[in-house]
């Protein structure tokens, strides 16, 4: 599935510091690990040595997925006053059962279910997007469908 590549001025805020956090203090404390624990002689059997160069090899790793995310992603300009559910939207609904829910709809990069943030590649972001409030959604899941009535649409979380 093809990764939306849009992301909130926070999201893009968070991938930066993320990234300036690995390279400048991170990598370079692991690399200054390895260097002592080589010095100590036999590798094959020095725990602290085999630790930091996987260690090493996930920051790595971590930071090349990064760098290839930052060149890709765009920050999304957030409509003024939205009267449909967009990116970057927060977005509450009710379920038949008279449970509500609020989420904003961000990319990819960014979500977070516990701090209310999902996808907006995943299904229930995708049953959402372009609708209006009093919209009624039918979100398909694993667990089930379930029919939903879209309450409010605004930028910022409802209190």
């Amino acid at each position: 599935m093809q990764k939306t590549n849009l992301i909130t001025a926070a999201g893009m805020k968070r991938l930066e510091q993320e990234f300036d956090q690995l390279w400048r203090v991170e990598r370079p404390k692991v690399v200054r690990g390895v260097a002592d624990a080589a010095a100590e002689g036999d590798r094959s059997e020095n725990a602290e040595y085999i630790y930091g160069k996987k260690r090493l090899r996930e920051i790595d790793r971590q930071l090349k997925h990064l760098g290839t995310r930052l060149k890709l992603v765009k920050v999304a300009n957030l409509p003024a006053n939205p009267r449909q559910v967009s990116f970057g939207c927060w977005v509450s609904y009710e379920d038949e059962e008279g449970n509500e829910r609020c989420y904003q709809l961000v990319g990819p990069d960014e979500f977070d279910v516990a701090a209310g943030k999902i996808s907006i590649d995943s299904p229930v972001g995708q049953a959402l997007l372009h609708k209006k409030v009093d919209d009624e959604v039918l979100i398909r899941k694993p667990s089930g469908n379930t029919l939903v009535t879209i309450t409010a649409i605004g930028n910022s979380k409802p209190d």
